[in-house]
């Protein structure tokens, strides 16, 4: 059997892992829907394996790389979720103080590829902390199916909480110069859109394919730096209005909209993953990143 390639899978297979990822169909659905893609050579085991995140082969940055000072620490979150896990990242060879960034994980928990992110954050001459919202229920539990129906029991107004306090914890940590940003993915996103409306001293806010709030958006004062891929039709839905109530309230944001991709196309995990658009988006998520915090 030939090796599965992107261009191999139908956009509705995509589509309908985009639907289970984020609980609109249960497991047994999105099998059975998924078995009638298995045609023409091939199977539904091979499909599935090929949608699924690979997070042994595709880490960029290793737990030990010798680059980076990279620590598990506990911070106080206090009307969240009480003491919250996460990952503390900077470049091993800082002589200063550097400036911070909150990455922020999908609606899964701190997945060993959103540790790789914040450890990529702290390569580009930042300190990272990555949270696990997860940590109330015993943390991110090993794979994406099990971290989804334990991040559905925590209460998401709670679980923002949570990364207000990481962006707390970062702002007042001794290695950090006290300008902090926020990057989130998918549920990330919406973190880092609602991060932007609720503190006022946040300096920058990166989400990418995030929902967007809906209320006092006059609140904003973080300059936003928004990525989107053109087929995640969902989360488009709700930007047109979102940057109408940008513009009409006088808000810096630049946005980026990426032909061909879908939502998760920085997720190099996954067949998702669009490589041109993700590097794109990255380096000007950097560079966003030091023109506004250093």
């Amino acid at each position: 059997m030939k090796k599965l390639k992107k261009e191999d899978i139908k956009q509705e297979v995509f589509d309908l892992y985009d639907d289970y990822a984020h609980n609109r169909v249960s497991r047994r659905l999105f099998l059975d829907k998924l078995s009638t893609y298995a045609v023409g050579g091939l199977t539904l085991p091979s499909l599935l394996s090929f949608i699924s995140p690979d997070y042994v082969k595709k880490i960029q940055i290793k737990q030990d790389d010798p680059r980076l000072k990279s620590e598990y620490i506990h911070y106080d979150s206090p009307n969240g979720g009480g003491s919250i896990k996460g990952l503390l990242s900077k470049p091993s060879d800082a002589t200063g103080k550097l400036p911070g960034i909150v990455v922020v994980h999908e609606n899964r928990g701190l997945n060993p590829h959103i540790e790789d992110v914040g450890r990529r954050a702290a390569l580009a001459g930042f300190i990272s902390l990555a949270p696990d919202a997860l940590t109330p229920l015993g943390g991110y539990p090993g794979n994406d199916d099990d971290g989804r129906e334990l991040q559905r029991k925590r209460d998401r107004d709670e679980m923002l909480t949570d990364f207000i306090n990481a962006f707390l914890y970062l702002k007042n940590h001794p290695d950090c110069n006290g300008h902090v940003g926020v990057v989130g993915f998918c549920f990330g996103g919406w973190i880092s859109n609602m991060m932007a409306v609720e503190v006022a001293d946040l300096e920058a806010a990166v989400p990418f394919y995030g929902g967007q709030p809906t209320e006092d958006i006059d609140k904003i004062n973080a300059p936003l730096l928004l990525h989107f891929g053109a087929l995640d039709k969902r989360v488009n839905a709700g930007w047109p209005a979102y940057e109408a109530a940008l513009k009409a309230h006088g808000k810096r944001y630049e946005a980026y909209i990426y032909e061909k991709a879908n939502h998760g196309f920085h997720n190099d995990t996954t067949p998702r993953y669009d490589r041109e658009a993700a590097e794109l988006a990255w380096d000007r998520t950097i560079a966003f990143f030091k023109k506004e915090l250093l």
